[in-house]
């Protein structure tokens, strides 16, 4: 008879997990990210010291406050998503773009539009296939060509409904489990970021480690419309080190060119990156705890930036040394984007054990 294997215990708690479904599936698009920004906050009150929200609702959690030595773990919490553009008069409702939202997605999604009155529930309509094709070519999706219907049938019952110009709208699809490990959700992009530095301030806390130095644990707004939320929380923390946790490209589907975005894949460990912002020693320390700890990682080049907070970080002040952190991520910027379990367990790893190797003595100087 063989014998049975115990499996491996997760970092990743029942009431962890718990936390994770529901801020996944919590709408938190860019310039309205407070919805979610709340239940951040009270899910890492009891692994900090102190918090506080800057005016634009960047959510920083802090520990050893007093310590001039400052170290930052980040994520961003905001979400792509649409506004309402424009109302007909017989009751559809035209879009702009809120961050890098996909039109060619959007065709029979279902969405949620956030009105005066609360949640309203819609679709994006799209004509039957047999309507829409021509001799030339089949209609595509395109930003205006693509309205959203409420069951509203004039402009009157939307008002009534408290939709309004400049309402925002999110995608309804939330976060499920497929086989073997790996998860589904929209918005992964980068709430798995927020779920993941709060997992290393529970861990912290959890196992009574002593930080030498003061540790940041931001969650950030407005990424997705150019960094803009890291950019402000920077220059007011001042960090002299900043360890940044986004998601990348898992490049081994389907109609993605490796020549041009590498070889990454889900369940083979976070991605670390070489890139101007990458402060080199500082990757460096990080490389050595993945190969002390046996955490898996995987390698990706990124040109003249990393389209990420580490630039906003890497680039304040007088200039701070970070290094990006990524989990490879299938179908970004979609309503499916999936990741896999294991990379969030050895993400988080990798961020812990990399505070744990650092001092305000840790030599990052060049010279």
């Amino acid at each position: 008879m063989a014998k049975s294997v115990k499996p491996k215990k997760s970092i990743i708690t029942d009431q962890a997990f718990d936390f994770f479904k529901t801020y996944i599936n919590n709408a938190s698009p860019v310039g309205f990210e407070t919805w979610g920004q709340k239940l951040w906050i009270e899910y890492i009150k009891p692994y900090v010291d102190s918090h506080f929200l800057d005016p634009y609702g960047t959510a920083v959690g802090v520990v050893n406050a007093e310590h001039p030595f400052k170290v930052v773990i980040e994520a961003h919490a905001d979400e792509i998503s649409w506004f309402v553009n424009y109302i007909t008069t017989d009751g559809l409702l035209y879009l702009k773009r809120n961050g890098g939202v996909d039109h060619q997605t959007a065709p029979a999604s279902r969405v949620i539009i956030h009105g005066k009155k609360g949640p309203v529930k819609a679709v994006f309509g799209w004509p039957a296939i047999h309507t829409r094709l021509s001799a030339d070519k089949e209609t595509q999706p395109k930003t205006d060509n693509l309205w959203l219907d409420c069951g509203a049938r004039s402009k009157k019952e939307i008002e009534a409904l408290g939709i309004h110009i400049g309402a925002v709208v999110t995608y309804q699809d939330g976060f499920d489990e497929l086989a073997n490990g790996n998860y589904i959700g929209r918005a992964f992009d980068n709430r798995i970021g927020g779920f993941m530095i709060a997992q290393v301030a529970r861990l912290l806390k959890e196992n009574k480690k002593k930080l030498p130095f003061g540790l940041y644990v931001v969650n950030a707004v407005q990424e997705e419309i150019g960094l803009r939320g890291a950019e402000m929380i920077a220059r007011r923390i001042k960090p002299n080190i900043a360890i940044v946790t986004d998601v990348t490209h898992d490049t081994t589907t389907p109609l993605i060119n490796k020549n041009i975005e590498g070889d990454v894949a889900t369940g083979k460990g976070p991605s670390l990156s070489y890139a101007p912002a990458v402060h080199n020693k500082l990757l460096g320390i990080v490389e050595k705890v993945a190969a002390d700890k046996k955490i898996p990682v995987q390698w990706r080049a990124l040109s003249r930036s990393t389209g990420t907070d580490t630039d906003s970080f890497a680039y304040s002040n007088d200039g701070c040394p970070s290094v990006l952190i990524s989990i490879p991520l299938r179908y970004m910027h979609t309503t499916v984007e999936m990741l896999h379990r294991d990379d969030i367990e050895n993400t988080i790893k990798l961020m812990y054990e990399t505070l744990m190797t650092l001092t305000p003595k840790t030599d990052l100087s060049y010279l």
